[in-house]
């Protein structure tokens, strides 16, 4: 895969908690993605929701607070979804590229793309004030955003590396231990972490589309180190939560089960997906 990606300042610092074995246990809820219709729901109390239909592009990302999405149309246009309403937020984008997906903030109240080829911006997801430019980096493919606000990482549009914008100073730093790489589904609160997707060869990076699921690696961002997440079992996928806890998808016979971590490593809870959810991709766990 090799994507053309053709060629606006602010910081937005929140806190994440430490994950503790006190930390409430998940409900199940969670937002997904159907394989063939990019159609993102809800699933939550036993009973299914419609939060967007983003179009043929799968160009999204759904909220953490599981209400909102926000995509970029074949037209270049970033719009979101909020409380039944459709509103574009910036328009001039290079859009028809999958691999161009937006991000949203850990608060769910802005959402970071990319504009001109290198450059990171965010908006507030309602529309009101100017974007604000993050900085400048090479890697603006399935942008992912830490907990605590301070770095968005991405990969290149040639998927042969992967780089972390360090949003309080501006500058993009190359991470180390990647030589191929297809997607990054979310970044440890701290920034320090990443849980990608590594192909097997050059010949399998695909066309940059969201995955419907994929074998987690954790990648230490600054070391280069590369391990699997603690877990027995055909992995499907993994995201951090903003409390650091670590979600891993297992894949099941009739359903698929999360297997939940602490900041440790240590298994705390595993929950039964509907069984409905099985083919379709996994987007944001809601607390």
């Amino acid at each position: 895969m090799k994507i053309l990606v053709v060629a606006g300042a602010g910081v937005l610092l929140t806190t994440a908690l430490p994950a503790s074995a006190t930390a409430p246990e998940l409900s199940g809820a969670a937002v997904y993605a159907g394989a063939s219709d990019n159609q993102l729901s809800r699933y939550e109390g036993g009973a299914w929701s419609t939060i967007a239909k983003p179009g043929s592009m799968p160009q999204y990302a759904a909220s953490p607070d599981g209400r909102k999405a926000a995509w970029v149309t074949t037209s270049g246009r970033l719009q979101v979804r909020s409380g039944g309403r459709t509103t574009t937020i910036v328009s001039g984008l290079q859009g028809a590229t999958p691999c161009l997906t937006p991000v949203w903030s850990a608060d769910s109240t802005r959402v970071a793309y990319t504009q001109g080829g290198d450059t990171i911006m965010s908006v507030k997801a309602d529309g009101s004030g100017a974007p604000r430019k993050l900085g400048r980096s090479a890697g603006v493919c399935h942008l992912a955003w830490s907990a605590d606000g301070r770095y968005v990482a991405g990969y290149t549009g040639e998927a042969n590396a992967l780089y972390r914008l360090d949003v309080k100073t501006g500058k993009a730093v190359r991470a180390k231990g990647v030589t191929w790489i297809t997607h990054v589904q979310s970044l440890s609160p701290n920034g320090r972490n990443a849980v990608v997707e590594v192909p097997a060869n050059p010949e399998t990076l695909g066309d940059g589309s969201w995955p419907a699921a994929f074998k987690p690696v954790l990648l230490d961002l600054v070391t280069g180190k590369k391990r699997a997440p603690a877990v027995k079992g055909k992995l499907l996928g993994a995201l951090y939560l903003k409390d650091g806890r670590l979600v891993v998808r297992v894949a099941g016979a009739s359903h698929n089960t999360l297997v939940v971590l602490d900041g440790a490593g240590k298994e705390v809870q595993r929950i039964a997906e509907p069984a409905k959810a099985k083919k379709q991709a996994l987007l944001q766990v809601l607390p």
